[in-house]
């Protein structure tokens, strides 16, 4: 492959990544679990609210979101940063959710550190990592880094893995 052309790849699988983000986004938001499973690998892993990894662990995490209380979410993902080589991408981005627990407003907002690899079905997440800076009421503001749903407190305090 000449330099041109691997310009124009590293181009090409740069926008596949961004629209896969975007993807991922409306899929969760929706309530979309069988499609948004799919943009992960057989064995991929999502580490955020709990770490499960596999499929059939990750639809059966999903769909019971809101069993916890969480029963409507809106993911705004921006300031995509997507290191390509070969096969593998490191996506390191910011997360900024409103969101309702427990019928109550919230919002949240962290930061995502995703390695993706290439697939026969194109880019999908082989770990998907989110780390929440806050979440809380809405109410009471964010300022004071509260963290009224358990799970994203335990995300927010367990180390990162390093991915990006």
């Amino acid at each position: 492959m000449n330099a041109v052309e691997e310009r124009l790849r590293r181009l090409e699988d740069t926008e596949q990544i961004r629209t896969l983000d975007a993807v991922y986004c409306r899929l969760l938001d929706d309530g979309n679990w069988p499609a948004l499973v799919s943009l992960f690998t057989p064995d991929g892993t999502f580490d955020g609210l709990s770490v499960v990894t596999g499929r059939d662990a990750l639809l059966a995490f999903f769909s019971s979101l809101a069993d916890s209380g969480l029963t409507a979410f809106w993911h705004h993902v921006s300031n995509l940063e997507i290191a390509v080589d070969g096969d593998i991408a490191h996506v390191g981005s910011l997360l900024w959710q409103p969101c309702v627990v427990d019928g109550v407003p919230h919002v949240a907002a962290g930061r995502y550190a995703d390695r993706l690899v290439r697939t026969d079905d194109g880019w999908r997440y082989s770990v998907k990592q989110v780390r929440f800076f806050y979440w809380a009421p809405l109410a009471q503001g964010w300022d004071h880094h509260r963290f009224t749903l358990e799970s994203a407190r335990n995300a927010a305090t367990t180390p990162s893995r390093g991915l990006a």
